[in-house]
């Protein structure tokens, strides 16, 4: 496909329109390059056509996805997975935990019931993962390192700035809602 880029000048008498029409199939040309590499389509249909729904939803994420976890003064949003395990998880709140310090890089507590699982080892776990050891055990991550442990990923924290500071060394006590 080839698009020239020149203005016809026999149609229009003023360099500032011509230079409007340039730009303007400069503009469309670079917004289909654009849309190509997001939705990997043509090229040339996706210019003409509505915006990519994924690029539009990459930023939004719905309420039955999102929870949020206190520590203290801070709250932190969550966004969790599209699992049953995370539909289970979901399905407690509001829950409070005392959750204990392990390893120095995450904090972990039984819930009341067992979940769905599919755990899988994830090699790199990062910080603000919020998964689920065996079927009960909840594991918020505030360091990122390697593992060789199997986990079911539940979901995870959206902007882990303060992250380790609110969770600390210590026990604390977390609480987990949807609101």
């Amino acid at each position: 496909m080839t698009t020239s880029l020149r203005a016809n000048q026999s149609s229009c008498r003023h360099p500032a329109i011509i230079n409007r029409r340039v730009h303007g199939l400069r503009t469309n040309w670079g917004l289909a390059l654009f849309a190509f590499a997001l939705g990997g389509g043509d090229a040339a249909h996706s210019a003409t056509s509505k915006p990519s729904t994924a690029a539009a939803t990459a930023t939004v994420q719905p309420e039955e996805s999102r929870m949020w976890m206190t520590v203290g003064e801070r709250r932190f949003s969550i966004t969790l997975a599209d699992t049953e395990a995370a539909h289970a998880f979901a399905a407690l709140m509001p829950i409070s935990m005392d959750m204990g310090d392990l390893h120095g890089n995450e904090k972990y507590a039984d819930l009341p019931q067992a979940l769905p699982t599919d755990a899988s080892r994830p090699g790199t776990i990062h910080n603000g993962d919020l998964m689920l050891y065996g079927t009960k055990t909840l594991v918020v991550f505030y360091l990122t390192f390697d593992s060789a442990y199997s986990y079911t990923h539940l979901g995870r924290v959206d902007d882990t700035d303060g992250l380790i500071q609110a969770l600390g060394r210590d026990s604390v006590r977390i609480d987990f809602s949807m609101n």
